[in-house]
């Protein structure tokens, strides 16, 4: 390989020009046809053994050319990105210039390299970080769903009422026949929960286990399946069994029977601490990102779109990953929530630009403040990868890249730095925030 030009273009981009010498082109042409030549039936020959100048003949004297170029190409892109010292970030999009087994090719690739940053102000930014004082109404709130998780279900002999639970058989129908996903057997559905179309739940009430009857309503304009939006619908319901829920008395014996401690006093106090730590623990990620958006808005880069997309790719697999370990294809949600890939991706394309920029941003301050990652540090991040995953610690770091993980600590500390050194004002609660 033999680099012949890197030129800048816009947008972070690049364009290099590299040439595969003839002897080696004319090896890899050889190569092809020895492996691809076996393909292609010529007449007078048995199938497989046509000579290479026969099949050129046929089929055109580069026949093999381009099966050898994408032999060669992986290398010698390596080898020039190597020499010309840059930092791709995208796919290339190759070209062949010119290609002959006599003066050998000549490529012509366009890639995405990752940007040169300017950096702004870092250190010493201002940011206000808002205090908050926990509200009565929070507390109270937690030890109402205390008491609801720990009530009884008891069985109502009457017609069900709002906020009991009911058995039910139903099937739905859209202009006579029904539809996939409307049917479904002793379904535990608690009244008013929201968690049907709205008008079903409310025609629950009132009826009686043992009944069976109809609902009637209407799929909203914006429902997720496109052949039931707006549509009316019939259900078609048997009613197996109504209970309502018995709540425990609110007292000193009821903390002792869900907690820890011996008074609902001192349960309070756990709950109200455990509000204000999280109250506190969101302020200070508040101060974070903020932070963060100013550091990226004094900054100055050229970010290639390929960053973004690759970003997003991440994102994407991410969430499929998670929706998978609930047993979830990520083509079926897209159905249901009514969206193609390329809306679901346009979702996380304003995450996926703040991220890139402040990882770019981020290692742009490593790099002006020699913020390293120490041995001591990577092992003390290995043992806690291996205590969340249950591994050993020599296992971990068989499969991490060292390097890798030291960049993503350099990156952390540098996030701590800006933080460090920044100017944080306190702000007082607001007046509906204070407690009387």
């Amino acid at each position: 390989m033999n680099l012949i030009s890197c030129e800048k273009l816009e947008k972070s981009m690049v364009e290099l020009q590299f040439s595969i010498d003839a002897e080696t082109f004319k090896a890899a042409v050889n190569n092809a046809f020895k492996r691809e030549g076996k393909k292609y039936a010529i007449p007078g020959f048995r199938k497989g053994k046509a000579p290479r100048h026969m099949i050129e003949k046929m089929y055109g004297s580069d026949i093999f050319h381009y099966d050898a170029v994408n032999d060669l190409f992986p290398e010698a892109y390596e080898a020039a990105m190597k020499e010309a010292k840059i930092d791709v970030v995208g796919r290339p999009d190759p070209e062949v210039v010119s290609m002959s087994e006599a003066d050998g090719v000549v490529l012509k690739v366009k890639v995405a390299v990752k940007p040169e940053v300017e950096l702004g102000e870092y250190a010493g930014l201002t940011v206000t970080k808002e205090a908050k004082n926990v509200n009565e109404a929070d507390v109270d709130a937690e030890v109402k769903r205390m008491q609801d998780r720990n009530g009884r279900l008891l069985t109502r002999e009457g017609a069900a009422e709002n906020g009991d639970t009911v058995d039910i058989d139903f099937e739905g129908f859209v202009d006579g026949k029904a539809f996939e996903g409307g049917k479904a057997e002793h379904y535990s559905l608690v009244l008013g929960s929201g968690s049907f179309i709205p008008g079903f739940e409310d025609q629950v009430v009132g009826h009686s286990a043992g009944e069976e009857f109809d609902v009637n309503v209407k799929f909203p304009e914006e429902y997720g399946a496109a052949e039931l939006a707006g549509k009316d619908a019939t259900f078609k319901i048997k009613l197996h069994e109504v209970k309502y829920k018995e709540l425990p008395a609110l007292d000193d014996d009821f903390a002792k029977d869900v907690s820890e401690y011996d008074t609902l006093d001192e349960l309070k106090d756990s709950i109200r601490n455990n509000i204000k730590t999280n109250l506190d623990k969101q302020a200070e990620q508040k101060v974070e990102n903020d932070l963060m958006d100013q550091v990226i808005a004094n900054m100055k880069a050229d970010i290639p779109d390929a960053m973004v997309d690759s970003r997003i790719d991440e994102l994407v697999q991410d969430f499929e990953y998670r929706i998978s370990q609930q047993g979830l294809k990520l083509a079926d949600y897209l159905k249901y929530m009514g969206m193609n890939i390329e809306q679901f991706r346009a979702q996380f394309k304003e995450q996926a630009d703040k991220q890139v920029k402040m990882r770019l941003a981020m290692e742009a301050i490593v790099a002006k403040e020699g913020i390293t990652a120490s041995d001591e540090e990577f092992e003390e991040e290995v043992k806690r990868i291996a205590d969340a995953y249950k591994m050993e610690a020599d296992k971990v770091k068989s499969i991490v890249d060292a390097a890798a993980v030291k960049a993503d600590l350099a990156i952390n500390k540098a996030i701590d730095f800006v933080k460090e050194k920044a100017n944080v004002v306190t702000a007082e609660p607001k007046e509906e925030e204070k407690q009387d």
